[in-house]
């Protein structure tokens, strides 16, 4: 608690008594909550996070760590590649409200890309988020794999989990674009749909257990 107790205000706190208003003075500045996004994964060099979060002036992304840094959300690790950033503890909670706000915002990607700027790894927070509640016993393993990268789908009876292993294939994979990805967890394509726009090696019975069908969460102007 005590990394806690010395987060500071920003110079454009809301100056609010509410645990809200005070979260928003230290992770609402613009970038700020895309590059905890960038680290949930694991630790990244400062050359990294510049090439993933393409846009942000190099001069702004260091603000933005240090003010991470003194709030106690990230911390510098020297390792044999030299200096990264990796979250606190503390900083990794932050993984459940983001999860949250992924999937409230579901339904505003399931146009597509439309031109914007797109990294397969954001996958590995938005599908558990999406997939939050949905468990498996025995666990199950799914491969999926888009623009190129392939990452690890795993629930089991605690819920689901997605990591990048290239150098662990499971035995069943699904190779499709990000949309398809995204709508099938969120509920917005049935199977046959995403098979149609993507392809399957392996059990479809896993991609079933890994994508029962749900409702979908639609936006209030629809």
């Amino acid at each position: 608690m005590e990394r806690i107790k010395q987060a500071s205000k920003t110079p454009r706190s809301y100056g609010q008594f509410c645990a809200l208003a005070r979260a928003l003075d230290v992770v609402g500045e613009r970038w700020t909550l895309l590059i905890v996004r960038e680290l949930l994964p694991g630790p990244m060099r400062y050359t990294e996070l510049k090439t993933s979060l393409a846009g942000i002036a190099t001069n702004l992304l260091a603000d933005r760590l240090r003010a991470l840094e003194s709030n106690g959300i990230l911390e510098r690790r020297l390792e044999d590649t030299g200096v990264v950033y990796a979250l606190t503890p503390w900083g990794a909670e932050l993984r459940e409200p983001m999860e949250a706000l992924g999937r409230w915002g579901a339904p505003l990607v399931m146009t597509g890309r439309d031109g914007d700027a797109f990294q397969p790894r954001w996958l590995t927070l938005a599908l558990p988020g999406l997939l939050r509640g949905i468990t498996a016993t025995p666990a199950v393993e799914l491969g999926i794999e888009t623009d190129g990268l392939l990452m690890v789908l795993r629930i089991d009876e605690h819920g689901p989990t997605a990591t990048v292993r290239p150098d662990q294939q499971p035995d069943t994979v699904l190779t499709a674009a990000p949309e398809t990805v995204i709508g099938l967890a969120a509920g917005a394509l049935t199977i046959d749909q995403a098979l149609a726009a993507g392809d399957l090696r392996g059990d479809r019975q896993i991609l079933e257990k890994a994508f029962p069908p749900r409702r979908q969460t639609a936006r209030a102007d629809q």
